[in-house]
């Protein structure tokens, strides 16, 4: 079996992004900030009264915000719009796909002896619906429906650390977005970009990147 060393450090598990990382689905998240945003409207919640940029956060910031009001009507808006975002990722995973090697990808680490696992903001059934039989090639999958703080908050990368009894400094983050950097330097992880999803090597640089890699398959030819 090989290692995969990252600064003269063995890493033992690699934590996968999967959306732009592992897989293509073309999910237009402009249009779904621009819904969510007349979701919250449409409860007498504007713009104006919305810190953050992420959907997720966005959503819970409003269920927030409503709930000094009414639980009732905190709790339909915060329905309301996680089935519209789950509708929006569910129709794209219709017409998503694996990159090319990603199935030869997780094979080869399992065989070197890593751990490894999907950490994602998307909803457990779209990934499913794009990779079917993703638990046989990954240890597991921790989607947004199984930790209370998503990514870039620690605890989404802290439950499959724990989980696979793994340690920060032996881990590597995968991501095609800053966010999955933040979140491992969050986590204390190594973290690694990569470049097909919407962003640039400088961009995975300037948010403090260990590795950025053409593609997430080219960790095989780190393995020595």
């Amino acid at each position: 079996m090989g290692f995969l060393k990252i600064r003269g450090n063995v890493v033992k598990t690699v934590l996968f992004d999967f959306d732009g990382t592992l897989a293509k689905l073309n999910i237009d998240f402009q249009h779904m900030r621009k819904e969510v945003l007349q979701i919250a409207s449409s409860y007498g919640i504007g713009p104006n009264l919305l810190e953050t940029k992420f959907v997720l956060e966005m959503i819970n910031s409003v269920s927030d915000k409503l709930n000094h009001k009414s639980t009732r009507e905190s709790e339909n808006f915060k329905n309301e719009a996680i089935n519209f975002i789950e509708n929006m990722e569910t129709r794209a995973a219709e017409d998503g796909e694996l990159f090319e090697n990603t199935k030869e990808l997780l094979t080869f680490l399992k065989a070197n002896g890593l751990s490894t696992a999907v950490v994602s903001r998307n909803c457990e059934k779209a990934i499913f619906l794009v990779f079917p039989d993703i638990l046989m090639y990954c240890d597991a999958v921790f989607c947004r429906d199984k930790v209370a703080n998503v990514k870039p908050h620690p605890q989404h990368l802290h439950t499959a650390i724990n989980i696979l009894q793994a340690s920060p400094p032996r881990t590597l983050m995968v991501g095609d977005h800053p966010l999955d950097i933040e979140t491992g330097r969050n986590a204390g992880t190594f973290t690694a970009g990569v470049l097909t999803g919407h962003h640039l090597e400088t961009d995975f640089l300037k948010a403090g990147a260990d590795l950025v890699l053409a593609e997430a398959s080219d960790l095989i030819q780190m393995i020595n």
